[in-house]
C-alpha cells in the first residue's frame, strides 16, 4: 500500500510487491523460469501469502503432501521458517524441507526492507530413500505406495544448480522492485512537483490580488490628501475674511471713538457704531464656528488616510508572506528537479 511520510517522500515500510513490480510481468517470469529450471516457483509477500499462481507444483506436494492438514502444517511451517531466514540475512536462503525436498527462498527487498520473497526448489539431490518417505506418509496420512511413486518422479539436480537458481530468482526479483521503486519515486516527485507548482501559480495569483488592493489604497489615499488640501483652501479663504472683519471693525471702532468726542453728551453716532461692532462681532463668531467645522472635518480626513495607510501596510505584509512561500515552494521544486536528474543520470 502506497503511503506518503509527513515530508511527502515514500514509506518503504508500507510498500507491497504489488506496488513496485507488475504481477503479470511476475507471473510470466516465474512460469518460464520454472520451466527452464524444472524447478517449482511461487512469490509471496511479506505475510507469506501467495501474489502469484504456483509455477510447475510437483505432483509430489500438490496431490500428497499439501492434500492433508498435517501435511499443508508443515509445508507452511517449513516455508516460514525458510523465509523468515532469508528476510533475516537478505540473500538466498536453501533448506530442506519437512517432506525432504530442496527449497529455497529468494527475498525481495527495496533499501533492505523487505516486501516479500520468492520461493522455489521441490527437487532432490540424491536418490530418495523408500523407508523414510513410507514413514512420512504415514505421518501425515497419505497413501504409501501413490507418495513413493510420487517422490520417485521429482527432478534429481545438483547443489550447484539449485544455488544458481536461486540466485537467478533472487537478482531478477530485485532488480525488477528496485527499477519499480525508482518509477514509483519518480512518479510521486513529478506529482509533488506539478503540487508546488499549483501552489506557485496560487500564490502568484494571490500577490496579484493584493497588488490590485495596494493600488486602489493608494488611490484612496490619494483622493483623501487632496480632498485635505481642498479644505485647506477654504480655511485660507475664511482666515482672509476674519482678517477684512478685523480690519472693518478696526476701522468703525476708531470712527466711533471720533464721533464720541465730537459728540459730547449726544452720542447717537457712536451708538450707530457701536450697533455695527456687534453685528461684526456676530459675523466673527460665525466664521469661527465655520473653522471648528472645517478643523473637525481635516481631522476626519486624516483619520480616512491613516487607516487607508493601515491598510496598505497590512497587503504589504501579506505580500511579504506570499514571497517567502514561493522562495519556499521555488526551493523545494529546485531540490527535487537535482534528485530527477541525479536519478536520470543513474547517480
Amino acid at each position: 500500500m502506497i503511503k506518503k511520510l509527513a515530508n511527502g517522500e515514500l514509506d518503504i515500510t508500507a510498500l507491497e510487491i504489488k506496488d513496485v513490480i507488475d504481477i503479470n510481468l511476475l507471473q510470466t517470469f516465474q512460469d518460464n523460469f520454472a520451466t527452464a529450471m524444472t524447478m517449482s516457483s511461487v512469490t509471496v509477500d511479506k505475510e507469506g501469502t501467495p501474489v502469484t499462481k504456483p509455477s510447475s507444483y510437483t505432483n509430489f506436494c500438490m496431490n500428497f503432501t499439501q492434500s492433508t492438514k498435517v501435511g499443508n502444517d508443515r509445508c507452511a511451517a517449513s516455508h516460514k521458517k525458510g523465509g523468515e531466514e532469508a528476510a533475516r540475512t537478505l540473500k538466498p536462503y536453501i533448506y530442506t524441507c519437512h517432506a525432504g525436498l530442496i527449497d529455497f527462498a529468494a527475498p525481495i527487498s527495496i533499501d533492505d526492507h523487505l516486501i516479500g520473497s520468492i520461493l522455489g526448489g521441490q527437487v532432490l539431490t540424491s536418490v530418495p530413500e523408500e523407508a523414510k518417505y513410507r514413514k512420512i506418509a504415514t505421518d501425515i496420512g497419505v497413501n504409501e505406495e501413490g507418495y513413493i511413486d510420487a517422490v520417485n518422479k521429482i527432478v534429481l539436480t545438483t547443489e550447484e544448480k539449485i544455488t544458481a537458481a536461486a540466485e537467478v530468482l533472487y537478482i531478477v526479483a530485485n532488480s525488477l522492485s528496485q527499477a519499480g521503486y525508482q518509477k514509483l519515486k519518480l512518479s510521486n516527485m513529478s506529482q509533488t512537483l506539478a503540487d508546488n507548482f499549483s501552489q506557485i501559480s496560487a500564490t502568484m495569483e494571490e500577490l496579484s490580488s493584493s497588488s490590485i488592493t495596494v493600488t486602489n489604497n493608494q488611490h484612496n489615499l490619494s483622493d483623501e490628501i487632496v480632498n485635505v488640501k481642498n479644505i485647506s483652501t477654504d480655511i485660507n479663504t475664511i482666515l482672509d475674511s476674519i482678517k477684512s472683519i478685523a480690519d472693518e471693525t478696526k476701522m468703525l471702532g476708531l470712527n466711533a471713538a471720533i464721533e464720541a468726542a465730537r459728540a459730547g453728551d449726544a452720542g447717537r453716532g457712536f451708538g450707530v457704531v457701536a450697533t455695527e461692532i456687534r453685528a461684526l462681532s456676530q459675523n466673527s463668531k460665525e466664521t469661527a464656528v465655520k473653522i471648528l467645522s472645517l478643523t473637525t472635518k481635516i481631522q476626519n480626513s486624516v483619520d480616512k488616510t491613516i487607516e487607508t495607510s493601515h491598510a496598505t501596510l497590512e497587503t504589504t505584509e501579506q505580500q511579504s508572506a506570499a514571497i517567502q512561500e514561493v522562495t519556499a515552494n521555488l526551493m523545494e521544486v529546485t531540490t527535487l528537479s537535482d534528485e530527477l536528474n541525479a536519478m536520470a543520470n543513474n547517480k
